[in-house]
């Protein structure tokens, strides 16, 4: 027998298995429902299992399961006309990844500027590829690969004295999340954002948003550009983007697109017919359903119910918990069968749910919490 198991260790899983998902639950290997306020990391944005979206993977893989880039896919090219309408963008070269899509837009801004340095910030996370994870604040993942990592800038995030002071003169581009989710659900300032975006243009370098959390109706609108009224140069996307089919997308500019050339980029499986399928049925969903104007329903009713209990940071269904017993409440709501998210600060959980959220299960959550402030008070 191997000394070391079949399936590597990355992340502590929950202490059961999962079985299957059905809208804002997931179940068990023993029949066990939980409310997943996880969301799996943020991916299932139209919850799990929506019949659109699994109606539209298996007629797809009854036609096509995959094809590259060197077939023309009418669903690829639906896709495409769909997410860039959808996003106010022109242009996608589509990925499988948040990380993928990161690595692509700070190599578009890199190879477009001729400048060898990118700016980002602090609580940054961007993902683990070589030029995301250069991006990324985690000094940690970083130190076993000193050497190959790309110059960073990096500074203080929503500091309007800090940006003014900076320099951007050598910088190709400047990568940002709108909200900072790992770091704890930290959410920029519009004002904050438009003066990134005019220092950007003055110093001829790239502003790219990092939306794989924000985007795809989240925060009440198709992206946090729309949100912050801040149009980027790139938007990265992903987890939500096909409701679990694993997908990236790198959307840009008429400028940006124009400027590239064919093989500038490539990825073999990227916009995969599956995946395509899966995302047109998303946005489908998402503007059918009108997700987006429930992410804001489902904001206002958390934020009325816990109004002077604790902080609620974010926006829309990307929400952070803050409290100094939030290691506790978030062990009392698993005892209920409700999943949260952690973050890198330890007073913060995070709301991830579907956005197919009901308000019975918006209920539970909000019960669970005021009965653990009455006992923790």
């Amino acid at each position: 027998m191997s000394p070391v198991p079949a399936l590597l260790p990355t992340y502590a899983p929950f202490p059961f298995a999962l079985a299957r998902g059905q809208g804002d639950r997931v179940f068990d290997d023993r029949g066990g429902a939980w409310l997943d306020f996880y969301g799996g990391h943020c991916v299932a944005g139209t919850g799990h299992g929506h019949p659109a979206v699994l109606e539209a993977i298996t007629a797809q893989a009854k036609a096509l399961v995959f094809y590259s880039a060197a077939g023309d896919l009418a669903i690829r090219l639906e896709a495409a006309a769909r997410l860039t309408a959808f996003a106010g963008m022109d242009s996608v070269f589509f990925c499988n990844s948040g990380a993928e899509a990161n690595e692509a837009a700070l190599k578009v801004a890199l190879q477009l500027t001729g400048r060898k340095k990118v700016g980002a910030f602090e609580g940054a996370f961007h993902g683990r590829t070589l030029l995301a994870l250069s991006a990324t604040d985690a000094p940690a993942l970083k130190a076993p690969l000193k050497g190959l990592l790309a110059p960073v800038t990096r500074l203080p995030f929503n500091d309007a004295a800090a940006l003014e002071a900076a320099d951007f003169s050598e910088l190709a581009a400047v990568i940002v999340e709108p909200i900072q989710s790992m770091a704890g659900v930290r959410e920029a300032d519009s004002a904050w954002l438009a003066a990134l975006r005019a220092k950007c243009d003055d110093s001829g370098c790239l502003l790219i948003f990092d939306e794989v959390q924000t985007g795809m109706g989240r925060l009440g609108a198709p992206f946090a550009a729309q949100n912050f009224g801040v149009k980027p140069d790139l938007i990265t996307s992903a987890k939500a983007l096909a409701s679990g089919v694993p997908m990236g997308a790198l959307l840009m500019t008429e400028a940006i697109a124009s400027s590239l050339k064919p093989r500038d980029l490539g990825s073999t499986f990227g916009g995969g017919p599956l995946a395509c399928a899966a995302l047109v049925a998303t946005l489908k969903v998402l503007t059918g359903e009108t997700l987006m104007a429930r992410a804001l329903e489902a904001e206002a009713k958390l934020r009325a119910a816990l109004d002077g209990l604790l902080t609620v940071r974010g926006r829309g269904l990307l929400l952070g918990l803050e409290t100094s017993h939030a290691a506790e409440l978030k062990a009392h709501l698993f005892a209920d069968r409700i999943l949260v998210g952690g973050s890198n600060d330890p007073s913060v959980l995070r709301l991830m749910p579907p956005l197919t959220v009901t308000d019975a299960s918006l209920n539970a959550l909000l019960e669970s919490i005021h009965a653990f402030a009455r006992v923790a008070a």
